[in-house]
């Protein structure tokens, strides 16, 4: 008897004709509907039109799928994809990269603020900090129903045999994340709560910041590399491309408590 945990759930919940609904869609979708409802208390909490909120989700998802889909094709398989380049649409068959997707997400930002006055680029990123490291939390719940962005070979008591894919005990690098993600959401939350508006002009991007991708730089160091190229760097490019994002993080909490003057609260 393994006394390693056995894992090897299917990643459709239930077929039915041509519906077949996949955990790591299911757990995606969740991640931006809770995001909704905690921006929709924002929105009512610091008196912002309520109906910007549509248009604010639909920026979001494209540059999240967009973002992500050609952070993977970029940054971890180009030679491939430049080979098959009409694969490069193909999400579905997975192949997603979360550096890619903050990226999209930034710039997905950036153009939804411009057209309005009210709601500047730090002061969403620093309201949408919380509701994105809890959708990480559940993307990463979606990959370790999918057994895919496996952790290294392990003989640790809590180790993971992902039975789809081999008989090897592995990190669950996955849960490692998943956890760590939730716990920065919790932190987040509560400092947003505790100061609303009164929080520094980009305090809560650059601790997300900093947090989420100081996390990740370690938790890589028991995960299988993903690039196809780079296996002899010392570094994985997961945390090649997490170090600017720290960098970023730790200027915008340094910029952030220097400045003399706190954000505006912009109410009407």
């Amino acid at each position: 008897m393994s006394p390693y945990f056995h894992w090897s759930p299917d990643p459709v919940i239930f077929r039915l004709g041509p519906l077949a609904p996949r955990w790591y869609g299911l757990l995606f979708a969740l991640g931006f509907l809770i995001g909704f409802y905690l921006m929709q208390r924002v929105f009512e909490r610091e008196d912002r039109p309520i109906k910007d909120l549509d248009a604010l989700l639909m920026y979001l998802l494209g540059g999240t799928v967009i973002g992500a889909r050609l952070g993977h094709v970029l940054f971890y398989a180009p030679g491939y994809y430049f080979a098959h380049p009409l694969e490069i649409p193909q999400v579905w068959e997975g192949g997603l990269a979360s550096h890619g997707g903050l990226i999209g997400v930034l710039l997905a930002i950036w153009l939804y603020s411009r057209s309005r006055q009210d709601q500047p680029f730090l002061w969403l990123t620093d309201r949408l900090a919380p509701p994105i490291a809890l959708t990480g939390a559940f993307i990463r719940l979606g990959n370790f129903f999918n057994s895919e962005i496996l952790g290294t070979p392990t003989d640790v008591s809590w180790a993971v045999v992902f039975e789809r894919v081999s008989p090897v005990p592995r990190h669950p690098a996955q849960l490692y994340e998943a956890i760590s993600y939730f716990i920065i959401f919790v932190l987040l939350q509560r400092i947003y709560e505790r100061q609303g508006s009164d929080t520094p002009r980009g305090f809560l991007t650059g601790l997300f910041m900093l947090l989420i991708f100081g996390v990740r730089f370690f938790i890589e160091f028991v995960k299988m590399r993903q690039a196809t190229f780079g296996e002899a760097l010392p570094l994985s490019m997961g945390q090649l491309l997490s170090l600017p994002a720290i960098a970023l993080g730790i200027w915008l909490i340094v910029r952030s408590r220097n400045a003399q003057t706190r954000q505006p609260s912009y109410r009407r």
